[in-house]
């Protein structure tokens, strides 16, 4: 057997590329009290068997029977936990001793206790002949209850030897495919990685802002203007008529009609302004974002979804054009509304789908310029404004003689400064109403943006509600790697028989997402998997690309090399920090392959880096995978005969035990 010439998976000084990470803080499936009973550190370690986190379950039960919580199903689970995965030759010594002992410990095995059944099958299982009849084996395992099923072929395939184990990995595998695909994986898989949304926001609207000079030139107006026309009444009193004084007061009627009407006017000029001003493309685009920031990171996603979301029988070219000023303006405001509230991009992820998806639908609904219409000055404001001039105009030309006749100079006077007060007070006056006008209507449209973003908020996160369970993920990848396993022992030819054992070395692919629950292992979107298979001849490795999300793999690479091909086994770097597994073959390159990261997001309160690493390294299986790769370089070929010898004696102690058990 040749030993080939390899590369490495993932080169020491290459960027691996992981997405920040999402932790799901509002799920505390791992988390135990400061000072927690042992019902509780059970209940927490079932959890994190489900989560293939085999070493942190096996230390919780422990624990859980140290502090007196022993009953059949605690044993049941304890067994479990501490043969996951693994054949009787693989036990270290310490845990085989570990295995007596518990076997010893156990109580007569009523026949009416549903998880005294569930050990009886084990303790078969750890006793059966290689020649033992397998049917009657399987209908017991099948006659168990879900629960116990379920954990029997998932977790203790390995036990078995021969005819029976292969029969016993048939019905795993097959129970793999069915698990790999159970609970709609494919569209609910994509919701583990995604961040908890943010909740929505809208701006506040600025309260209104009149200049103090605009106040004065009112206030000072209308005074000056009262006044004058007191003055010019006085005057008119010396005709002794009625007539200049209905005149004077068609004037005043003329002049409030034109104010109302002005000012509406005047407040629909300028809202349109401003509206059009929102939309305008912008002359030349503001300097960039620096790369990397929040703001770059909100330019991302306003590009992508306006080039995504382009309205039908619409040209994208034409379409991002006309709404460059909408997405320049929508994307300054969301920018502006959480730039500082320790908000990361993909939270907002659905806001910005939002609010291009809402410009796409009143462009298809030729809403997206309705304001023009509605800001339209109004019939009854022209009239007001018309008839208003046209009555002050008829007032004044009805009560100006009687003024001037009376005074000349006087009357003269202050019918000057009775309109130079009137003109700069009017125009004071319209700025005046228009900013309050603004802060009502900005107000309803808050309201109404407001109303419509929790809508679509509320209807994102019902979308997230049924995000897997860290154990639906730990199941959906062990049933994968199960199937790449089988998968590999076909193209090999090999039956699970022939395999002493199997192992895996797992990554994080490049620009993968990653996410994990509160004291929880790390999952990812993408694996880089090395797979191990040790048989009689040496060593079968396989190199898989594995798309989570999608449930697909390749294999990028596969070798063959002998036991004493191995040369060294390592692990270098630190948990919590980037570390990278090695493996050196005597006559070819180091295969690498990082196995974690740096975590760079906040952590919890309660959580250490280190441990959150050691449990992503456990759900991993790097323990196990480290402990048969470095006996295989320690001692080439001759580990597995001597694994063997050493494991002999310490099972026949075992099947004493046992022996003692059933008597």
């Amino acid at each position: 057997m040749t030993t080939p010439t390899t590369v490495n998976v993932a080169e020491e000084g290459a960027d691996v590329g992981v997405q920040a990470g999402v932790v799901h803080g509002d799920i505390h499936l791992y988390r135990l009290s400061s000072n927690p009973n042992p019902r509780e550190q059970f209940v927490t370690a079932l959890n994190y068997l489900d989560g293939r986190v085999r070493d942190e379950a096996r230390s919780l039960i422990e624990q859980a029977v140290a502090g007196g919580y022993v009953t059949t199903e605690v044993q049941f689970f304890r067994l479990i936990a501490l043969l996951s995965g693994r054949n009787l030759r693989q036990l270290p010594t310490e845990e085989l001793d570990r295995l007596i002992a518990i076997c010893a410990s156990l109580p007569h095995l009523d026949s009416h206790d549903e998880w005294a059944a569930g050990l009886a099958v084990i303790i078969e299982l750890l006793t059966r002949t290689p020649d033992a009849e397998t049917d009657l084996l399987i209908k017991k395992i099948d006659a168990l209850n879900q629960r116990q099923r379920d954990a029997i072929y998932g977790h203790l395939e390995a036990l078995l030897e021969g005819a029976a184990q292969d029969e016993m990995w048939r019905k795993s595998v097959a129970l793999a495919q069915l698990q790999r695909t159970k609970n709609d994986r494919s569209s609910r898989v994509w919701k583990f990685f995604h961040p908890t949304p943010a909740r929505p926001r809208t701006m506040l609207v600025q309260s209104a802002a009149v200049p103090l000079r605009d106040w004065l030139r009112t206030g000072a107006g209308v005074a000056v203007f009262a006044l004058a026309t007191v003055q010019m009444s006085v005057l008119m009193a010396a005709h002794r008529s009625i007539d200049p004084y209905l005149g004077l007061l068609a004037a005043l009627l003329g002049l409030a009609a034109f104010c109302v009407g002005g000012a509406d006017r005047y407040h629909r000029a300028t809202r349109l302004r401003a509206k059009e001003a929102q939309i305008r493309p912008p002359q030349q685009r503001g300097g960039k974002a620096p790369a990397g920031g929040f703001a770059h990171q909100v330019d991302r996603l306003f590009d992508r979804y306006f080039r995504l979301y382009v309205p039908r029988d619409t040209d994208r070219a034409y379409w991002l054009a006309q709404t460059a000023g909408i997405q320049r303006h929508l994307r300054d405001e969301v920018v502006e509304l959480y730039r500082e509230q320790r908000v990361e991009a993909d939270q907002i992820a659905w806001l910005v789908r939002y609010l291009v998806g809402d410009v796409r639908g009143q462009w298809e609904r030729d809403t997206l310029t309705a304001y023009r219409q509605q800001l339209r000055t109004p019939t009854r404001s022209w009239a007001l404004c018309i008839g208003g001039l046209a009555l002050l105009a008829a007032g004044i030309f009805w009560a100006v003689p009687a003024v001037v006749t009376t005074a000349p100079f006087s009357g003269t006077a202050w019918l000057l400064l009775a309109m130079l007060s009137a003109v700069p007070a009017v125009r004071s006056w319209f700025r005046i109403v228009a900013e309050r006008r603004r802060v009502v209507d900005d107000q309803a449209e808050r309201d109404a943006e407001a109303a419509a973003r929790w809508e679509a908020y509320h209807r994102w996160c019902h979308k997230l509600s049924d995000k897997p369970s860290d154990a639906e993920m730990a199941a959906w990848l062990e049933s994968d790697r199960k199937v790449l396993v089988d998968q590999a022992m076909q193209q090999y030819r090999l039956l699970p028989s022939q395999v002493i054992a199997h192992a895996f070395i797992e990554a994080p692919a490049p620009s993968c997402k990653k996410a994990r629950y509160p004291q929880g292992p790390w999952r990812y979107s993408r694996y880089r998997l090395l797979l191990f298979l040790l048989t009689d001849d040496g060593v079968r490795q396989v190199n898989i690309d594995l798309e989570f999300e999608t449930a697909t793999s390749e294999a990028t690479q596969r070798l063959n090399y002998r036991f004493d091909a191995v040369a060294a086994v390592r692990i270098d770097g630190i948990a919590a920090r980037r570390q990278t597994f090695q493996l050196t073959l005597f006559n070819g390159e180091p295969i690498s392959i990082r196995v974690t990261e740096p975590d760079n997001e906040m952590l919890q309160v309660d959580e250490n880096p280190a441990k959150i690493a050691e449990l992503s390294l456990d759900a991993a299986g790097l323990t196990h995978t480290l402990h048969v790769l470095e006996g295989v370089a320690a001692e080439g070929k001759e580990w597995v005969r001597h694994r063997r010898r050493r494991a002999d004696k310490r099972l026949a102690d075992l099947a004493g035990a046992i022996r003692g058990l059933l008597d």
